[in-house]
């Protein structure tokens, strides 16, 4: 919907027609003169953000939303998350620069919007909490490195028929559970939460050969194929980290008769 004024403005001489157009959401502005976009001069601004000032050229004709687009790549803040002000007052996209008064050197300033800041510092948080849980996913697994190795030579001394004493086999698994107990406090969501849900079950696993190696312990010269197999029963809880159990005891299946037979 376009309005054309039967008045106009004296410049240079000659009484020149305004031509005025209806913007989105009801504002009356002079119409910009599409019909050639270089016509009128390019103005300097000096647009302040935070402690920093910019200084951008644009055209005189030009909108405060296209000097958004242009600070977008001067700040890196997307259009939506600025909101310009110019003597005081927060002007729309939609507004002409030349309209609302701004000349070349004229000053403008930045302003971030409060839920854009909100969102980018819940963001920053959020991947701070991320890269602390990867660091201590990642010290656990340094630790349990450590005492693989002493499992693995333990599982070594036992295959050469020696026997290890008890309290080893039982310190290791204290040590892991401990580990596990870690591994449980991080709270990690998206691909920390995969590096700790692999590191428990890994931790799990050397629980599970140190209560075969246990029970081979008894018997170092048992073959491996009458070893016997020994597992721990896991809980899964939320957060992904096993937890012990004793086993639920099973019904004798033997089957206990009296039956008496008569003499004379």
């Amino acid at each position: 919907m376009k309005k054309r004024s039967k008045r106009g403005v004296e410049k240079d001489g000659y009484i020149r027609q305004i031509d005025w157009e209806l913007r989105p959401g009801g504002m009356l502005v002079q119409k910009r003169d599409t019909g050639d976009a270089s016509s009128g001069p390019m103005i300097k601004i000096k647009v302040s953000h935070d402690s920093y000032y910019h200084d951008v050229t644009v055209h005189c004709r030009s909108t405060f939303g296209d000097l958004k687009r242009i600070l977008a790549n001067e700040t890196g803040l997307e259009p939506k998350a600025q909101r310009l002000l110019y003597r005081g007052k927060e002007k729309d996209d939609v507004e002409c620069l030349h309209i609302a008064g701004v000349k070349d050197m004229s000053k403008i300033m930045l302003l971030e919007d409060p839920a854009s800041k909100e969102k980018k510092l819940e963001e920053m948080n959020k991947n701070q909490g991320i890269l602390k849980a990867y660091e201590e996913v990642a010290k656990v697994r340094a630790q349990v490195d450590k005492l693989s190795q002493k499992i693995e030579n333990m599982e070594t001394t036992l295959c050469n028929g020696t026997k290890v004493a008890d309290t080893e086999i039982v310190v290791l698994t204290e040590l892991l559970m401990v580990e596990l107990l870690k591994l449980d406090s991080i709270e990690a969501d998206g691909e920390a939460k995969v590096q700790r849900r692999v590191e428990v079950r890994r931790v799990q696993s050397f629980v599970d050969t140190l209560d075969n190696l246990k029970a081979r312990n008894s018997n170092p010269f048992s073959k491996s194929s009458n070893s016997v197999s020994v597992t721990t029963n896991w809980e899964s809880f939320e957060l992904g980290v096993g937890s012990l159990h004793a086993p639920t005891p099973l019904k004798s299946s033997t089957k206990i008769t009296q039956d008496w037979e008569l003499f004379d």
